[in-house]
Order: structure tokens, then sequence, then C-alpha cells
């Protein structure tokens, strides 16, 4: 009776491990079909980030070498020319003839810094109240309404500015100082509108980053709003200001299209404001369609000047951002 009693026993207690290896099993299973679940969802999930990984670093590797081709191609039609005719000559001889042989771009290196300076004369000046009326004193709907008329500002193309400047500028100007109209100053006004959403968007930003505490303590000390914003918000964003400034300068000195339909361009020096001009831009936009030989070469030669001048307020533009970066770091 025992032997059947423990006979029974050991059956249940087979049975009973038989049981447990296999919910031991089925967990075991059921883990690794979670793990296996998992992966899949992974995998899938990772799949599209590779893709945007290998088409972000494809794009950076195409704009590098659309870069890297356009300076080689540009700088071995130049350099030739500036090495035969000179660096100092090319750049200071006010001489231009290319079919005489005598290629120098002194007078329109020359127009190009002065429309630049005159434009950024008053541009920056309204651009830099203007960021610190929507950013410190506008009403909120004011300061979005502003926004928008900034940038669709900034959307307009710039053969609609030298329309509009050719249209109405150069006829205002024309009835009413003299000359013929298409002067220096117009095209200052049409430079100094084009500039100014850049330096009011990137002014605003700069002013807005400024942190809320360097307000709130120059407030709770005793100084007016106003007095905060001259003497303490106005020197923290500075660097974000002059970087506002040096991007509007480069967007003056590439401008063409607009500055070739209302400045004259007359390869002159002017002795006015309402004397022609004409611009490095300009130059090449006017000739490059049936220059030839060493008129094409000086052509691109300008192209390089230019190029080189644009690299050295990028360069120029680092140097304050890391400049600013210290001083806050102070």
């Amino acid at each position: 009776m025992n032997g059947i009693i423990e006979g029974k026993t050991n059956a249940v207690k087979q049975h009973n491990n038989r049981e447990e290896k296999m919910q031991i099993l089925q967990a075991k299973a059921g883990r690794w079909e979670r793990i296996l679940v998992i992966l899949r969802k992974s995998k899938a999930r990772f799949i599209p980030e590779i893709l945007v990984e290998k088409l972000l670093m494809l794009s950076a590797v195409v704009s590098i070498m659309a870069l890297l081709l356009i300076s080689v191609f540009i700088f071995s039609r130049g350099v030739p020319l500036i090495a035969s005719v000179g660096l100092g000559d090319f750049l200071f001889s006010l001489e231009w003839k290319p079919i005489q042989g005598k290629f120098g771009i002194g007078a329109m290196f020359v127009g190009s810094l002065l429309l630049t300076s005159a434009s950024l004369a008053w541009a920056v000046p309204l651009g830099l109240l203007t960021a610190i009326f929507m950013a410190e004193i506008a009403p909120p709907p004011v300061g979005r309404i502003m926004t928008r008329m900034v940038s669709l500002l900034a959307g307009i193309p710039s053969v609609v500015y030298g329309f509009f400047g050719l249209v109405i500028i150069v006829p205002l100007i024309r009835n009413y100082l003299g000359g013929t109209g298409m002067s220096v100053l117009a095209g200052a006004i049409i430079l100094g509108i084009m500039i100014l959403p850049t330096i009011i968007n990137i002014s605003r930003d700069a002013i807005q980053a400024v942190p809320l505490v360097y307000k709130e303590s120059s407030l709770a000390l005793g100084a007016s709003h106003y007095q905060t914003i001259g003497r303490l918000i106005l020197p923290a964003a500075s660097s974000g200001i002059i970087t506002a400034v040096v991007l509007a300068m480069g967007r003056a000195i590439g401008e063409t299209m607009a500055v070739v339909m209302v400045t004259g361009n007359a390869p002159i020096i002017p002795d006015s404001l309402l004397a022609p001009l004409r611009t490095m831009t300009s130059n090449i936009v006017l000739e490059m369609g049936y220059a030839a030989g060493d008129h094409q070469a000086a052509l691109f030669a300008t192209g390089a000047i230019l190029f080189i001048f644009i690299l050295l307020l990028n360069l120029l533009l680092n140097f304050i951002r890391r400049a600013g970066k210290r001083y806050a770091g102070n």
C-alpha cells in the first residue's frame, strides 16, 4: 500500500516538475518573442534615422564640393590676369578700358564700399531702433504683426526693389534734388531697405536672448526701463547686433540687380550722393554677356576679389561670435 502511495506521489511530483519546466520554457519563449518584437521595432525605427543621417552627410558633401568647384573655377580663370596686371594696379587703378587692355577696378571697388557705407549709415540705426521697439517696448500683438511684416519685406525679390527704385525713388531725386536721379543716393535708399530685415531680425533675436534676470535685477535696483535697455540689454546683446551689421554688409556688397537698375553704372568715383557709380557686382553683370579673352578673365578676377572680401567678412563674423561668447562667459 505504501508503495502504491509513493508511486502516486512520485508521479504527481514528476507531473508538477514537467508543468514547471513547461512554464519556464513558455516564459523564456515569451521573453525571446518580446525581445524579437523590440528588435524589429528598433530596426524599423533606426532605418529611417540612418537614411536621414546619410542624406544629411551627402548634402554636406555636395555643398562643400560645389563651393570648392566654384572657387577653383573662379580663381583659375581670374588669378592669372591679376598676376599679369599686378594686384596693386588691378585693385587701385581707375582706368577700366578692357578694349585697350586696361583693367583697373579701383572705381568699382570704391563704388561698392561707398554704396555699402551709405546704405548702412541709415539702415543700421533704423533697424536697431525697430528691433528694440519690437523686443522691449511694443505690446506682443503689435510685435507679432511687425515680425510678419519684416519677414514679408525679406521675401520680396531684389528686382522688385529695383523696379520700385527706378519708378519711384529715381524720379523723386531727379525732380527735387537734381541730376539724373540714378545715383549713390538712390542705390543707398534701395539697399538700405533691402538689408533692414537682416538687421531687425538678428538684432531682435539677440536682444530677446539676453537673460530676463539681467533686466529684473536692473529694474529692482531702481533703473528705468530705458536705462536698462541702453546700459544693460544692448551691451549684453552687442555681439549679436554686430553680427547683424556684418551680415547686412555682406548682403549689400553682393547685391546686383537692384543696384544695376538705380545707380547709373558709370565706372567713375562719385563726387557726391547725386552722382552715378558702378559696383563690382554690377560690372560683372553688365559686361559678362559679351566679354572674351582677358576682358572675361578680368571679370572673373573681380569675382575672386569679391569672394575674398566676403570670406574676410565671414572670418570677422566668427571672431565676433567667439569674442561675444568669451564676454558672456566672463
